[in-house]
């Protein structure tokens, strides 16, 4: 495939040319000893400790150059922060050999190249703190020219670059330019550690789970199906870790969890993206109760490490993550928002309400299914302020405990936040021969032509044989969660590299 050049991207490769020619590498591998970045030398430099400061190293990619003849400013960005470099023509080349001067400096270095600086701190007269240069050092040559923002005499970014399509295929790039991109996705790591922190101080056991699997259980969805050579046998990728965490329940662990990538293979839009990570953990001899309870302790805890406060902006509204949440079942929240009551409902009757209701519906899908699209379309985006959505019918969660009260129900939650389901949970179904059975209705549907049913897993069957403790289970999509917590309106937004269509490059 050929590589048309722009006009600028021909004029680096010519001054990388030069420098090669001059005995410059611009691509040094030399270990560069930094000592100190942007933001700590800002915050703790003064006239008082400048001694601390005397012998300083830094290195950071070139965002702005201003040419003063015989003294450059040029300000680098480096992984904490934009810093200004005086760089003086008689400090960097001392002896009268200039050559370094005028290859490097005066007409080798472009925005974006990476040097290294030593140097000692000191004050502008324009009261700008900077490194004044004693030696500096080309680490990098950059060949491709980043796009233009507009910045204050800070640095800062005040006018973004904000195409998604160049900012989600070149996440490397946006990295670059866009500053509050980087403070996002550093959050977001503090998000995770945030769960991994309050999950490992409560007593459990993080692990790992295959992501190659011969059936592809614990949720209803399409997956990707790849092969085994090897073994000459289909695999799926994982559409859930559910089952595994399950089965070490039965093995003897009685709290469990897993940071899982899932895919599914599926639609993708401003809130799905067929890679995604979800958090499940399985407790032992605990209900559905109890993990409303601690889910509502995790939320709070997340929102105040991330925010400061239990209150967090989600684009116009303000959600309270301060426990308890609101508790609402499934069939009182349709009923709260429609007027219907359609608990007593079957099929047929669900079909008559989704045509009352201009709800349209594939007529493969069953019961289950009708009464989650029925949800969906009336009630789901109604519950902004936490809410825990409860008691769903048995048809609707195959993998979940009977209502101990309840008949037809089964001891289910999804927290409901901004309109968007953000966990899942269950008092886990425990009894093996009520398992099979419904696995053997997905079997049906599947049958029907419901390509979202669940497939028998005769393994997992076998494990609940041997007897599996009465356990709590829930799912929580880490990547809606980063969105709301962060205040971003795409899912894109809160993944480095997300799915998109193949590029159309010129050959």
């Amino acid at each position: 495939m050929s590589q048309h050049l722009s006009e600028q991207e021909i004029i680096r490769r010519d001054k990388l040319k030069k420098l090669q020619e001059a005995g410059i590498d611009a691509y040094p591998a030399a270990l560069y000893p930094v000592t100190h970045y942007s933001s700590d030398i800002k915050a703790n430099f003064s006239e008082e400790n400048k001694e601390a400061f005397a012998n300083v190293c830094i290195a950071g990619r070139i965002m702005s150059i201003n040419d003063k003849g015989k003294v450059f400013f040029i300000k680098i960005q480096d992984s904490k922060g934009i810093i200004q470099l005086y760089v003086k023509r008689d400090d960097i080349c001392p002896t009268e050999d200039k050559s370094f001067w005028d290859n490097v400096v005066k007409h080798g270095l472009d925005l974006g190249d990476i040097i290294g600086a030593t140097g000692y701190i000191f004050i502008t007269k324009t009261d700008e703190t900077s490194l004044h240069t004693q030696t500096l050092t080309l680490l990098t040559k950059s060949l491709k020219p980043l796009p233009v923002v507009k910045r204050d005499e800070e640095g800062n970014v005040y006018d973004e670059v904000t195409d998604p399509e160049f900012r989600y295929r070149q996440r490397y790039a946006d990295l670059i330019i866009n500053p509050n991109v980087k403070e996002t996705f550093a959050k977001r790591s503090k998000l995770i550690n945030t769960i991994r922190e309050f999950l490992n101080e409560q007593g459990a056991l993080e692990v790992d789970t295959p992501v190659l699997q011969a059936i592809p259980g614990g949720a209803a969805a399409r997956p990707f199906i790849t092969h085994h050579n090897a073994l000459d046998v289909p695999f799926y990728l994982r559409i859930a870790n559910e089952l595994y965490l399950k089965r070490l329940i039965v093995g003897g662990f009685d709290w469990v969890y897993e940071f899982s990538r899932n895919f599914r293979n599926e639609g993708m839009d401003r809130t799905h993206n067929p890679e995604f990570t979800v958090l499940e953990w399985y407790t032992a001899y605990k209900d559905y109760f109890w993990m409303m309870e601690i889910t509502e302790q995790l939320f709070e805890k997340i929102a105040i490490a991330l925010n400061g406060t239990t209150e967090v902006k989600v684009g116009d509204n303000t959600i309270n993550f301060k426990a308890p949440f609101k508790r609402i079942s499934i069939f009182d929240a349709v009923k709260e928002n429609t007027g219907i009551d359609i608990s007593d409902k079957d099929e047929a009757g669900l079909r008559e309400v989704c045509k009352q209701l201009h709800i349209v519906v594939d007529p493969k899908i069953g019961k289950g299914k009708l009464i989650d699209e029925i949800f969906g379309a009336t009630s789901e985006h109604k519950y902004i302020q936490p809410t825990f959505i409860i008691d769903y019918p048995v048809e609707m969660s195959p993998l979940t405990k009977k209502h101990r009260s309840k008949a037809g129900l089964v001891e289910r939650f999804e927290l409901m936040v901004n309109g968007k389901e953000l966990a899942n949970a269950y008092s886990e179904l425990n009894d093996p021969i009520d398992q099979r059975e419904r696995f053997e209705e997905q079997l049906k549907l599947m049958e029907r032509g419901d390509d979202e049913a669940m497939y028998i897993d005769y393994d997992f069957l076998r494990a609940l044989e041997y007897g599996m403790p009465p356990t709590s289970g829930i799912g929580i999509g880490i990547d809606r969660l980063c969105m709301m917590m962060l205040n971003q309106p795409s899912i894109q937004d809160v993944l480095l590299f997300p799915q998109m269509r193949p590029e159309k490059l010129e050959g």
